[in-house]
């Protein structure tokens, strides 16, 4: 016998109840007839033996009116689109025929009105020592259950289509913040390369030909020296003074200028390319900070890079340097750059305070982030590594 299977009592040795009924059949009456749930069972030909006035009320009947029914056909007869159920593939049925009990809430059970409600029904076999005798068949309407479910499902697919939308919409604007970010670097850019031509070409070009009449102006004062009076060679010579202070001056002004020019657009990575120009600004670096430099350049036949991406590179490495200077207190940097066809990967270590990881994802650390937009633009990205009293370590990744 199965161990979910009804096992009828026998009933030689039971008392009996009210009017010679045997008292676990007045008992079990009263059971049935106080539980909310419909409870009924069948015999080995599927019809109703009996039924609680629950299970006939839910149906539309009165208890009366299903015994001896075939209750297949009474009440599971469809599915809920109206196709026809064979008995042949009902589980209630299966249950006795095959001696195992089952649970369902996927079906319907039709009313008298053909109208039908969503149930939630389990058959066990009845079992008469190894004989099967028939089943019972407990079920509930399960409509509202199931109309909350599907309203809770209906509300969870809204939200999950909300969070898409608002996803993406974010991700757009996330984008488009990308775009004019990059937009306005290109622009800045563009407005450095135009202020330093024109410092250059106007400004430069000034000082240089004001320095030269100061000295053309010097020289002559220094040939009439010799043949002035006594008392006019003494305000020649201070003019000669004041000639060679303002040939210093100017000589401090170009000076002032080429360095404007250069940390506006540096003309060396114009003329002689990206890695001249990293190594040029890493012993510019250095020896304006007193450290020492350890430089490996292993870049091969690499194809140059484009202009905005090589401007781009040369941002990063200065901001990992300025990064340096501002907070490592190191003294010893070490510039490490390897590139062929396929990527640039650029690192700069340090062997300074070092800091904890948050520190570089704090929403302050404005340098770093901008790294982080420069190289996820060009599709690369940094990575830091960095222990408190250990140094720190920037790499930037650029695929080619």
């Amino acid at each position: 016998m199965h161990a979910d299977a009804l096992q009828l009592p026998n009933t030689a040795s039971l008392p009996t109840g009210p009017a010679s009924q045997p008292l676990w059949q007045h008992q079990l009456g009263l059971l049935l007839e106080s539980t909310g749930e419909g409870i009924f069972g069948i015999d080995l030909g599927g019809h109703c033996v009996f039924i609680n006035r629950a299970g006939a009320r839910m149906l539309g009947f009165e208890p009366a009116d299903v015994l001896g029914r075939n209750m297949h056909e009474l009440t599971h007869h469809s599915h809920a689109d109206g196709s026809r159920y064979p008995d042949t593939d009902c589980p209630i049925f299966n249950a006795f025929r095959q001696g195992l009990p089952c649970r369902i809430d996927t079906e319907v059970f039709w009313r008298r009105d053909r109208s039908h409600f969503a149930v939630e029904y389990s058959s066990h076999p009845i079992m008469d020592g190894s004989t099967v005798r028939g089943a019972v068949i407990t079920f509930v309407d399960i409509t509202e259950r199931k109309r909350a479910a599907d309203a809770l499902q209906k509300a969870k697919s809204e939200l999950e289509l909300r969070v898409v939308e608002r996803t993406r919409e974010l991700s757009e604007a996330l984008a488009q913040q990308r775009e004019l970010a990059a937009y306005s670097e290109k622009v800045r850019e563009e407005e450095r390369t135009r202020i330093a031509r024109e410092v250059h070409d106007e400004l430069g070009s000034l000082l240089v030909a004001l320095k030269m009449d100061v000295n053309w102006l010097d020289k002559r004062l220094s040939e009439q020296q010799n043949r002035a009076a006594d008392a006019a060679q003494a305000m020649r010579e201070r003019m000669r003074c004041k000639c060679q202070n303002m040939s210093r001056l100017i000589e401090s002004a170009v000076d002032n200028v080429g360095r404007i020019i250069t940390d506006l657009r540096p003309s060396i990575l114009d003329h002689q390319g990206l890695w001249a120009a990293l190594e040029w600004q890493a012993h510019e670096f250095v020896e304006s900070a007193e450290l020492e430099l350890e430089w490996d350049l292993q870049a091969g036949s690499t194809p140059a890079l484009p202009e905005p991406a090589a401007m781009a590179v040369f941002r990063i490495f200065q901001e990992m340097l300025s990064n340096i200077g501002r907070h490592a207190q190191a003294s010893r940097v070490a510039v490490r750059i390897a590139a062929d066809g396929e990527r640039v990967r650029i690192t700069v270590e340090d062997n300074g305070n070092g800091a904890s990881p948050e520190a570089f994802e704090a929403a302050t650390a404005y340098g770093v982030m901008g790294m982080r937009e420069r190289a996820r633009h060009l599709g690369g990205h940094i990575a830091i590594a960095s222990e408190v009293g250990h140094g720190s370590a920037f790499t930037l990744v650029l695929p080619l």
